[in-house]
């Protein structure tokens, strides 16, 4: 009996597919090879090229040594304030500063008796909580101001606004007179 299928002919042999870690095994065995026919060195690394260091400052096995290096771990605050920097928010930050470390950057003394209010504009509101202690915040204001540019950098604060307590309201009810209010309450 003839078969009318096509002719038999042997069967081509075909390699089975290759997937995942296998194909990156071949392709890297590839790339070895065409690196050696071109002349260049296979298996060092990155040793040239932009950032890459010589092997006499790396030491001969690639770890630091005792001295200081760029791969050695950074403080999270020189992080912080690099990345600010690049994004352009370190006013903002040192705004931030004067208001939420005011008891670091002026001393505990003045943060005793006053609080910082608000920062616009280069000009710091501060509140006393007594007149003396306004006239005392007023006649120390180079201090203050040395402090908080020792503390934050000169031009975030140029001068203080500062305010003693409020007097109190005379105002009282729906109904008033208007006028300069009582007279004769403090004899």
């Amino acid at each position: 009996m003839t078969d009318d299928s096509e002719p038999t002919t042997p069967k081509e042999v075909r390699e089975p597919e290759v997937k995942g870690i296998d194909l990156a095994r071949r392709a890297l065995e590839e790339a070895r090879a065409a690196a050696k026919a071109s002349g260049k060195s296979v298996g060092q690394g990155r040793r040239s090229g932009s950032g890459a260091r010589s092997l006499r400052t790396r030491g001969r096995r690639g770890w630091s040594g005792p001295g200081p290096d760029d791969r050695d771990p950074q403080p999270f605050g020189a992080l912080t304030s690099a990345l600010a920097k690049q994004r352009g928010w370190s006013p903002k930050v040192s705004e931030g500063t004067v208001l939420g470390r005011w008891v670091q950057v002026v001393g505990e003394e003045i943060a005793a008796h006053a609080e910082p209010t608000g920062l616009r504009d280069g000009v710091l509101s501060i509140s006393a909580e007594s007149t003396a202690w306004a006239t005392q915040l007023r006649m120390m204001q180079p201090q203050i101001l040395a402090k908080i540019a020792a503390a934050v950098g000169n031009g975030v604060v140029k001068s203080l606004r500062v305010t003693g307590p409020t007097a109190p309201s005379w105002r009282k009810g729906e109904r008033h007179i208007r006028g300069r209010g009582p007279r004769d309450t403090y004899g």
